[in-house]
């Protein structure tokens, strides 16, 4: 399904003036992106507000609710096969992440609430919320026609994000990387450009501030998600207060490990088709 057709809607002063055209395009496209993670936000929102008492767990619910989603986006081709696949792999490795840090031992956040769906300390709707970030990359990538220049080596990309994965759990035993891991990824991406285009004119930004963009909107969703009582930190059993924003330097490594990822398998397809690696 192609995103809907936005030009009948938008006044025809505004089509004279392009680069307010081109911002309202890039901010229809972002929140058509953003669908899968819209639709299970407000899920989570909206049963931290109100939920009935009728026999089925709220983390349950939102189980069911995030594989509806899944299911409708790929009956009505909002999202490819390709794309789910992305979102799987996502979904595993949160999974991994999850029972980990949720461990008796580690217990970096938890799940306060009873379900029947889950494993160990994690309710299996818990994927889906990182999920949500891989469905949001592989779906930017394709609206909006991603093309990179300066992008670093693949094999430099990838150390970067397989240690920044391997740093989310060893941190708790020995030193924490991640400040080198970020100093590193600036160094490497300091001169890749994304070059995407809204509407008919394509615009370039620097890799570096769209990871800061996104791991912020991901901060902001987390804060709403832990005010839902979705889940929580060790500081906020007694009553919410905001989120360290400590955290916002785990989200940017995770949105650094989330776009090489989908660069990676992206990169991959085109030489299972081609025979050889695209260029940057």
């Amino acid at each position: 399904m192609k995103i809907p057709h936005l030009t009948p809607f938008i006044p025809r002063k505004l089509e004279r003036r392009p680069w307010l055209n081109e911002f309202i395009f890039f901010g229809f496209k972002q929140a058509w992106a953003c669908i899968f993670a819209g639709l299970l936000l407000t899920a989570i929102i909206g049963t931290g507000i109100w939920y009935p008492d009728w026999g089925l767990s709220r983390y349950d619910f939102l189980f069911i609710v995030a594989v509806g989603i899944q299911i409708l986006m790929l009956l009505f081709r909002l999202e490819s096969w390709r794309e789910a696949g992305v979102i799987l792999l996502f979904h595993a490795m949160a999974t991994a992440m999850e029972l980990f840090k949720t461990s008796v031992e580690i217990g970096s956040w938890s799940y306060p609430e009873e379900s029947v769906i889950r494993i160990a300390n994690v309710p299996l709707f818990a994927g889906f919320m990182y999920s949500a970030v891989g469905s949001y990359m592989a779906r930017v990538w394709r609206i909006f026609d991603f093309k990179f220049t300066g992008f670093p080596p693949l094999w430099l990309a990838g150390s970067l994000a397989i240690l920044a994965y391997i740093n989310f759990f060893t941190h708790h035993f020995v030193f924490d990387i991640r400040w080198i891991l970020i100093g590193v990824g600036v160094l490497a991406f300091a001169r890749t450009d994304v070059h995407f285009t809204p509407k008919n004119h394509t615009l370039r930004m620097n890799l570096l501030l769209g990871f800061i963009l996104v791991a912020l909107f991901i901060y902001l969703a987390e804060n709403l998600g832990t005010i839902a009582r979705a889940w929580q930190y060790p500081d906020q059993a007694q009553g919410w207060k905001p989120v360290h924003f400590s955290k916002m330097t785990a989200w940017y490594l995770l949105m650094q490990l989330s776009f090489i990822l989908v660069y990676a398998l992206r990169q991959l397809e085109y030489w299972l088709v081609s025979g050889k690696l695209r260029r940057s």
